[in-house]
């Protein structure tokens, strides 16, 4: 019996670090691909980390994206640009939508998480960015946050539809 135990308990563990680095992985592939729009380019990084949460829930999922982080600041070029404030809001982020999305079963307040999480890195984006570019908060939000929106949006909800799938078919 304990040996049975300790198989499952390895595999699991195995899943979940063979998950969890792929998770890193398809942030550091997705992050680097971005849309210029202006001084901030609309990056894919947010989908993914929506992706791996749903996949790797809110600890797994933020550990993901911290190993993307630490990749990303030893040199490897895995980041869409010069986006200070938003890295680090990704963690937050990462951690407000993953509780919720691990919590609530239901869709609309995953959302909601996902909504929250995201208007916390656009703090930190915005306050980076108006500190670093000598902008104004309304300037600021004009080219960091509303231009976002809609496909933040969207992001969010490609991740609540896909991510659950995903997770049925390797689980």
């Amino acid at each position: 019996m304990n040996l049975t135990k300790t198989a499952a308990s390895q595999h699991s563990k195995t899943y979940e670090m063979t998950v969890t680095a792929l998770m890193t992985a398809v942030t550091c592939i997705l992050a680097p691909l971005s849309i210029p729009i202006g001084p901030v380019p609309i990056s894919f990084t947010n989908l993914a980390i929506y992706l791996s949460l749903y996949l790797l829930g809110w600890k797994r999922g933020t550990i993901s994206y911290l190993v993307y982080l630490l990749i990303g600041l030893v040199g490897v070029p895995v980041f869409s640009g010069f986006t200070g404030g938003y890295i680090i809001g990704f963690i937050a982020m990462a951690i407000i939508a993953g509780l919720v999305i691990d919590k609530c079963h239901k869709r609309w307040m995953q959302l909601l998480g996902m909504i929250v999480g995201t208007i916390v890195c656009y703090a930190f984006g915005t306050a980076w960015f108006c500190i670093s570019a000598d902008y104004t908060v309304g300037a600021a939000l004009a080219v960091c946050v509303i231009p976002f929106i809609p496909a933040d949006l969207i992001k969010m909800v490609i991740a609540m539809i896909i991510g659950p799938e995903i997770k049925k078919r390797i689980h």
